[in-house]
């Protein structure tokens, strides 16, 4: 367990860490490019993408992807169509978190996979081959890491893939970026309306570096948000063109610093569900109402995360509306705990959007502050370079 101290000031640079989201798809760009002389300059250091690494790496045919959603879902398509037989595994959470409409869809299209204990669940078994391909339908709000894991590996299919996705299409943002890198990478891909289009074609091997994550910044700007003018801190390798959707944050909290509190501040978080927790957050210690609406993947991420942020925001003074798709403050508040110990449930960004609570309370804790290894391992030593006092307590 941490306890997290605010900072007199802050005058501080911080070198924020490579995309995970990027590195992740860049990866298994790079081999399906088969023989690829260029290597990825600036990969993250997260747990997730080490995951990836090793499992390109190992000689072993049992993967064990942990905690890393993402590794499980694009190493499930592409083991799929390389020839061999692999078992892809992760930890209990994992295997209650589902990926039977990827199963679904790889065997549609040719894939030999199967469930090793419970159905529509990893573990799995996959015998790798060559997919025939051809047209699929799938649910636009299913995770976007399913249609991505797809996209990547339809170039290599015989005929090639088609992708109708039904009904609203959430986190579109994040296969823009999964296109957008195929594109760098050679490939041509048609998307009109909800029809992704991916010929038979090869990838070329390019030169590629990973810039900062956009997902990581949004910590950082709740810490400014929360003090106002008091702090300066410059954030580095931001690409203002960035293929990240979280990159949107910079609008979003404008908005936020303009609103005016007689009416509740909205958004749809479809797009960028990896920033709810970080303005539910900001918006509660700025005592701003407000009701955030598309987090229906939420429920299904390293956690419940509507339930996880109900619970910790109780813990704060905060009372938050929730359905399985949004989550509202109405400026309801009761006694916060005297000690306000954090529950992280396994997930990176319950501790880091927690953290600058530090600002506004006195007294707050972190337990478990080591799972921000899956996405900003120097999440703590950042914050400590910038003057936060953390002291590990039993």
């Amino acid at each position: 367990m941490y306890h997290i101290s605010r900072p007199s000031h802050i005058d501080t640079v911080v070198q924020l860490p490579a995309s995970k989201s990027i590195s992740n798809r860049v990866l298994i760009l790079n081999a399906l490019c088969k023989e690829c002389p260029y290597p990825i300059e600036n990969l993250s250091d997260s747990d997730d993408t080490q995951v990836m690494l090793d499992a390109f790496d190992s000689k072993k045919s049992l993967i064990d992807v942990g905690a890393a959603g993402t590794s499980m879902r694009f190493l499930t398509a592409y083991f799929s169509q390389k020839e061999g037989i692999w078992s892809i595994t992760g930890t209990e959470r994992m295997k209650n978190r589902p990926i039977y409409p990827l199963v679904e869809a790889l065997s549609s299209v040719g894939a030999d996979i199967e469930y090793i204990e419970k159905k529509g669940f990893p573990p799995l078994k996959i015998k790798g081959r060559r997919l025939k391909g051809g047209k699929i339908n799938l649910k636009g709000d299913i995770s976007s890491q399913y249609i991505s894991a797809l996209l990547m590996i339809a170039p290599y299919m015989d005929q090639g893939l088609t992708i109708h996705l039904d009904g609203e299409i959430i986190s579109s943002s994040y296969i823009q970026m999964t296109i957008g890198l195929m594109k760098q990478y050679g490939v041509q891909v048609q998307w009109e309306d909800k029809t992704i289009i991916i010929p038979p074609q090869i990838y070329s091997p390019t030169p590629f570096r990973v810039e900062s994550d956009w997902s990581a910044a949004s910590y950082w700007n709740e810490i400014e948000m929360l003090e106002d003018d008091n702090f300066r801190i410059k954030l580095l390798g931001l690409d203002d063109h960035s293929l990240q959707g979280d990159a949107n944050q910079i609008s979003i909290f404008e908005k936020l610093k303009s609103h005016s509190c007689q009416i509740p501040f909205t958004y749809n978080f479809v797009n960028e569900p990896d920033l709810a927790q970080t303005f539910i957050v900001t918006a509660c210690l700025l005592d701003i109402p407000f009701f955030f609406d598309g987090l229906q993947s939420l429920r299904i991420k390293e956690t419940d995360r509507i339930t996880a942020m109900q619970n910790e925001m109780k813990k704060l003074g905060y009372i938050l509306k929730v359905t399985d798709r949004s989550v509202a403050w109405r400026g309801e508040k009761v006694q916060p705990d005297e000690k306000v110990v954090i529950d992280t449930y396994d997930d990176h960004r319950m501790a880091m959007a927690f953290a600058p609570a530090c600002l506004k309370m006195q007294n707050i804790y972190i337990n478990n502050p080591e799972v921000v290894s899956k996405s900003y391992p120097n999440y703590w030593e950042d914050l400590q370079m910038a003057g936060f006092i953390i002291k590990e307590v039993e």
